[in-house]
């Protein structure tokens, strides 16, 4: 019998024919719809057809507007073997800085994905679908960035996808400022089409199933009617850190020159699946986590010996230390290769429906329905800790770390007063509680402080987003059809649901200590029962809603020398609603989030825009809209574009906008939330107050625990008072055509966007502000607060005291510790982002019926820079901003270039992606230096090598489509992506929760080479 692996490999290997007999027998769907290729510069668009573009509202046979946009067809994208709208989206070279994909699954929006123009941030790019807004995902990014998931989209209705590449606010109001994606869809479909696709990595894991399935009847031309039904199918599996080996798998990059940063395989103080305790005090013996500061040396030893709980169940050779404060026999591990995974579980789904119907010569109408299910299974977390601080606004008494939760000497069925308990017996997890006649006084100087991680009890999360979205309209000329008018609505709720496993219920740990239920010698004996009561799933519901009615008016008011002069106005009401529950409101539970965020607002807005062909060869173009929002705010925003074609094959065109973003719910909303923790020491007078001593400033804490390093809070609230983020940017660039076959285009880009919205930039200032009055003498411990936490509001607006920790018995009139400062989100800083947009198209016919087809698209910045009070940060090329997203930096160059032999029964097409070397350096972290003596990555200057780590190299990555038509209703495709098998490029600085590996970026090199095969059909 094979082993399973081995099986997975054959499957690999024979996923291609496989998925082919299966497209055979079974219904392929739509002509394949798949994959975003090197865009092109023109829609998909018949010559002389009157068409609107995205960023337009008036209608025109010119495709080449004044701003830049590249378009993705259904036929592009099927070339690139592309299968979600994420991915085709986010291959856009204009795509960076800030760009999420479900790769990255330890963030705030983990199983989400959305695109970031620009590197803006995803809520500075506005996605669209028909034209319309859609809902935007409940929880967001980054605790405060909204933004409409691009996992819950229809991907084989599309019929081609804008992407704007300019402000566009003018148009479209808040959130255009790094650009606009616009997904258009199949307006009528007669016939049955579908598609069915299945494959698998080379080495056995990912598979991957596509299927999607359209029928409609009515030929609207003859009869005006149309109506679709459609539905789609995907599933792609997990892939395991394990599976791909050194150095996706480990934080110890000892064996290339670098750091062992994996602390769990010679440490005695590490949680790990082996429970380490050392001999200490218990001052409740009713209560596990009032474990004392000191331990219990051997004797006649300066050193503390640790025990290492069912050592005898390591599956590794054990280690000994013998130096340092703690020695003993331990078992390693690497956490990251038993538990981190690349890829999760992807499940979606959807339902979609079109009704079209002529109602007269002039009046047209349309009515769409659509449902979405996108699940998404990580189990990449960490197994839960048992030393963890309190979550965000919970008492300091329940945190486990600081001195440390302990295993006290006696349990018993009650799990209170087990010293004195009538069925008391010695603690089976204690190796140090051995007379079962012990006293309470020998029971309390004989607990055992533990350091453990729950290995038995998996974490992770399960997200499950169901959108509804429902769109109507109608539409008509007038005037001979001079004039046209418009009228549409849409109406779109986005239902989260959250489901967190494996985090401990702090009641249940007190209550498993002190029963001795749960084993922590030999965990593998613990009943699921047991297992469920200390760590309960968590579901959590949140929802997003959003509708808007939408009308205008186009139509030509005279002749000019160019052409006809186009007015449109129109007008717009919108109304959103967010309600993202804390998912630990109870605060019962150890490392829940506690952000939520919650609000409703209703946008009016009125918009215009003139066209002005002045010649022939000149062209003007002037639109404005002013939004006003509920919350008592508004925002004028104008745009002016010109193109100048002097000859038919060059032209050059420019723009100048002024846009927002509004503030988002989560940062404006004033019941809206989202805590940070940072680990400080007190400062030396503070110190001194507490029977430490004041070094300069620092702290010898003189063996009081109220002196030692601890975790402070800083809880972001919603500030009502905010204002919205406002942009200016301008374009200018040029097209050249000089014959049929060819075509390319170039554009500068610059964008400035000021009245940042940041959270809390003085919280480390009101820290500070609250321990400056250490060292002043007051007659209580309350007054001395009173006067730290009138020093932080002295900070700012919205800075306060939220929490203050209980009296230092020791010292009970000295100043208590701060747990918990308030801090506000405030606008601040601004950006600056300037770069060139490179594209071009050559196609060309040979003998024989042969096509040759090539596109290229390419972005190059030429700086990112964010102005601070402290000096100018400069991110272009580096790791920053690393606080924005994924962490994943903005690489210089991204691009694409795709080559297409078409010989007409059989086409095949490569599609190469290039990602830029990246500096592995951040100036957001404090450090304005960009030389790699600032590497995030904290290899010591002085190491051989050291400079090697300073970069993440460039990145190729080719997929290989080909396909095979049979005849005018059925062909069949392979696909083989990452057809070289190039390999992620090693980042050291990127985040633990995926070491060594940039997820935005270098996702293709993480799994491999693919094979994908199948078939479709249209009758």
């Amino acid at each position: 019998m094979l082993h399973p692996k081995t099986n997975l490999r054959h499957l690999a290997r024979s996923a291609a024919p496989l998925a082919l007999a299966l497209g055979m027998i079974a219904a392929p769907a739509y002509a394949q719809t798949a994959p975003a290729d090197a865009p092109q510069d023109k829609p998909a668009a018949e010559e002389g057809d009157s068409i609107v573009v995205t960023g337009s509202l008036l209608r025109r046979t010119d495709t080449e507007t004044p701003s830049p946009v590249t378009v993705l067809t259904s036929d592009s994208l099927a070339k690139a073997g592309i299968t979600t709208m994420s991915d085709a989206i986010r291959s856009i070279s204009a795509d960076s800085a800030g760009s999420i994909g479900t790769g990255f699954q330890t963030g705030f929006s983990a199983g989400g994905s959305a695109v970031s123009l620009r590197g803006l941030g995803v809520s500075s790019t506005l996605v669209l679908v028909d034209g319309l807004r859609s809902t935007n995902f409940p929880i967001n990014d980054d605790g405060h960035n909204a933004y409409v998931d691009l996992n819950s989209l229809p991907f084989s209705l599309v019929d081609r996808v804008e992407v704007l590449k300019d402000g566009a606010s003018s148009t479209y109001g808040a959130d255009a400022i790094g650009g606009v994606v616009n997904i258009i869809l199949k307006k009528q479909f007669n016939g049955i089409a579908g598609t069915v696709e299945g494959g698998a990595s080379e080495q056995g894991d990912a598979g991957h199933i596509r299927a999607d399935l359209t029928a409609g009847f009515g030929d609207y031309e003859k009869t005006g009617f149309n109506f679709y039904i459609n539905g789609e199918y995907q599933r792609d599996d997990r892939v395991s850190n394990h599976d791909r080996g050194f150095p996706y798998n480990t934080q110890d990059l000892t064996p290339i020159g670098g750091i062992d940063n994996n602390t769990a395989d010679s440490g005695l103080t590490v949680n790990t699946p082996t429970a380490y305790v050392v001999r200490t005090t218990q001052g409740d013996l009713n209560n596990p986590l009032s474990g004392g500061t000191a331990v219990t040396n051997d004797p006649g030893q300066t050193y503390a010996t640790y025990t290492a709980l069912g050592i005898a169940n390591c599956a590794r050779p054990t280690y000994a230390v013998t130096t340092g404060a703690a020695r003993g026999v331990g078992c390693p591990y690497d956490l990251t290769d038993l538990y981190r995974q690349i890829q999760p579980l992807q499940e979606r789904y959807s339902v979609n429906g079109r009704l079209s119907v002529r109602l007269s010569d002039n009046i047209e109408g349309y009515l769409t329905g659509s449902f979405s299910r996108s699940y998404v299974s990580i189990t990449s977390a960490f197994p839960s800790a048992i030393r963890q601080t309190q979550p965000f606004g919970g008492s300091p008494l329940v945190a486990t770390s600081n001195p440390g939760v302990v295993l006290p000497y006696f349990v018993c069925s009650a799990g209170t007063n087990c010293a004195t308990a009538t069925d008391r017996r010695l603690n089976p997890n204690n190796p140090y509680a051995t007379n079962a006649a012990a006293t309470p006084a020998i029971a309390a100087a004989n607990a055992a402080r533990i350091y453990y991680l729950f290995g038995d009890i998996p974490g992770g999360s399960e997200r499950t987003n169901d959108v509804y979205r429902f769109s109507g309209g109608l539409n008509g000329s007038f005037a001979n059809d001079s004039w046209r008018w418009r009228v549409e609505g849409v109406y779109a709720r986005d239902n989260l649901e959250i489901t967190q496993h494996g985090l401990i219920n702090i009641a249940a740990l007190r209550t498993a200590i002190n029963t001795g239920s749960y084993n922590f010698v030999n965990p593998s004996q613990n009943t699921q029962a047991v297992r469920s009561a200390l760590a309960p799933d968590k579901t959590t519901p949140s929802y997003s809603e959003m509708y808007s009615a939408d009308a205008s008016i186009t139509g030509e008011l005279a002749q000019l020398a160019g052409g006809p002069l186009q007015l449109a106005v129109g007008g717009q009401v919108r109304h959103e609603t967010l309600e993202n529950n804390n998912q630990n409101a109870a605060l019962d539970t150890y490392g829940l989030t506690t952000s939520s965020a919650f609000g409703s607002h209703t946008v009016y807005a009125a918009f215009a825009e003139l066209d002005a062909p002045l010649l022939k060869s000149l062209d003007l173009n002037l639109s404005g809209r002013y939004d006003h929002y509920s919350e008592g705010y508004g925002r004028f925003s104008p745009k002016v574009g010109i193109k100048f074609t002097p000859i038919r094959e060059f032209a050059i065109r420019g723009t100048y906008s002024q846009g927002f973003r509004a503030p988002t719910f989560a940062e404006a909303g004033p019941r809206s939330q989202y805590a940070g923790f940072v680990t400080i020491t007190p400062p030396g007078a503070f110190c001194a107050q507490h029977g430490g001593t004041n070094n300069a400033g620092s702290c010898s804490n003189g063996g009081n625990p109220y002196n030692f390093q601890y975790s402070v809070g800083r809880g972001f609230a919603g500030n009502p008072n905010l204002e919205p983020e406002k942009s200016r940017s301008f374009t200018a660039g040029a097209i050249f055509q000089p014959a049929k076959w060819f075509s390319a285009t170039v554009d500068y880009y610059n964008v400035k966007k000021t009245n940042l919205v940041a959270n809390g930039p003085l919280a480390g200032a009101a820290i500070n502000a609250y321990y400056s009055v250490a060292g002043n003498s007051y007659p209580s411990a309350a007054a001395a607060s009173a006067a730290g936490c009138a020093a932080v509001a002295a900070v700012g607006a919205g800075y306060s005291c939220n929490l203050i920790d209980g009296v230092d018995p020791l010292f009970p009139n000295a100043l208590p510790r701060v747990l918990i400062v308030n801090a506000p989100f405030v606008n601040v800083n601004s950006d600056t982002t300037e770069g060139l947009d490179f594209s071009a198209t050559l196609s060309t016919k040979f003998g024989g019926g042969v096509k040759f087809t090539s596109r290229v698209e390419a972005t190059y910045v030429l700086r990112y820079d964010r102005d601070t009070a402290a000096g100018i940060q400069r991110f272009a090329g580096s790791f920053g901003p690393y606080d924005l997203s994924s962490g994943n930096g903005t690489p210089r160059i991204r691009g694409n270039w795709q080559n297409t032999l078409d010989f007409g029964n059989y086409t095949i097409s490569a599609t190469t992606y290039y990602v830029g070397r990246i500096k592995e350096v951040s100036t957001d972290q404090g450090n304005l230096s960009t030389s790699c003596a600032a590497n995030l990555y904290k290899v010591p200057a002085s190491a051989p090598g050291y400079e090697k780590f300073c970069y993440v190299n460039s990145f190729i990555n080719v997929d290989l489509n080909q396909t095979f038509r049979v005849n005018d209703q059925f062909t069949f495709f392979l696909n083989v992506k990452n057809l070289l098998d190039a390999r992620a490029p090693v980042a050291p600085a990127a985040y633990a929760s995926a070491p060594n590996f940039l997820t935005t970026w270098h996702y293709a090199g993480l799994i491999g080479r693919q094979f994908r095969a199948g078939a479709t059909f249209k009758f």
